[in-house]
């Protein structure tokens, strides 16, 4: 029964770590992968002597850690609050309102957050205007935008993540909730005796996987949001949008396969490491 699912896996996850290849290969499309020259390590050398490789390197890594903890602790607490919730198809209601903006392209979500903050006609910058206050040229002002992806990230994200928890807090025998309220605990007590040590396991293995792509950005919310205003590449840069500049101007396709080897490794001992020390913990939590 585990033949579909392991053809998948090998046919689109093991298959294409061959193409790696092309990082160490002066590609052209004429000789083709086996075709093209070998050049070594060169085509690692734009990227880090670009310096701007720690730069985007510690973006790409302190987004990801941001979105990993502001998503779970947002997606917990909304499915304890959605639980809690005693109409049934109020619960319906909210749950798919939530889970709404997952499905909303990252090119429509970029156009909604320009029509909300663009200096000349933007919502927020109208009532700026009409309350007698001084506008904001957000696009021209690096400081806010941490912020700002961190809020969009989680707008979009946390109605799809939510499920995980929700599906975890389903599944706990109720008779347990029933017992601890006839002995009189509140919902704080029932929640922080019960339901938090229940999602342990869940929020362990969901952080894990998270970290396993901590190194990688997002490219459709940081493209999208920012386009190429430069003003704002100190702040938002990552390795992803970085590569994609790079390679609209070199064509070296190379060199973005070396980036993503780059990522990879990188990825790689991350999660290696976060595993080893969960493991460490309580070998039960860990991934292997």
């Amino acid at each position: 029964m585990s033949l579909p699912a392991v053809i998948f896996f090998f046919i689109f996850s093991y298959l294409p770590i061959a193409g790696l290849v092309i990082a160490f290969k002066q590609y052209n499309y004429h000789d083709g992968i086996l075709g093209s020259p070998w050049v070594g390590f060169d085509n690692f050398r734009f990227f880090f002597i670009s310096g701007k490789a720690l730069l985007v390197t510690t973006n790409t890594f302190l987004y990801n850690i941001a979105f990993i903890i502001v998503n779970n602790i947002l997606e917990i607490i909304l499915a304890i609050a959605l639980v809690e919730l005693t109409g049934k198809w109020f619960r319906k209601i909210t749950q798919s309102m939530m889970l709404l903006p997952y499905f909303v392209s990252w090119v429509t979500v970029g156009l909604l957050v320009y029509g909300f903050i663009n200096y000349d006609s933007g919502i927020i910058n109208g009532f700026m205007r009409t309350s007698g206050n001084e506008p904001i040229d957000i696009y021209n002002s690096p400081g806010y935008w941490p912020f700002l992806i961190i809020l969009v990230n989680a707008w979009k994200s946390i109605g799809y993540g939510m499920i995980y928890y929700l599906a975890a807090i389903m599944s706990m025998d109720t008779e347990v909730y029933e017992a601890a309220h006839i002995d009189g605990a509140n919902i704080f007590r029932r929640v922080w005796h019960l339901t938090l040590p229940h999602l342990v396991p869940t929020i362990v293995i969901l952080v894990l996987l998270a970290i396993g792509n901590i190194f990688r950005g997002d490219f459709g919310l940081f493209y999208q949001l920012v386009q190429n205003n430069g003003v704002l590449f100190d702040k938002t840069d990552v390795i992803d949008t970085f590569v994609f500049r790079s390679l609209l101007t070199t064509r070296e396709e190379g060199m973005a396969a070396a980036a993503g080897f780059y990522q990879s490794i990188l990825c790689f001992v991350t999660i290696i490491a976060a595993n080893y020390m969960v493991k460490k913990y309580d070998k039960d939590y860990s991934l292997f």
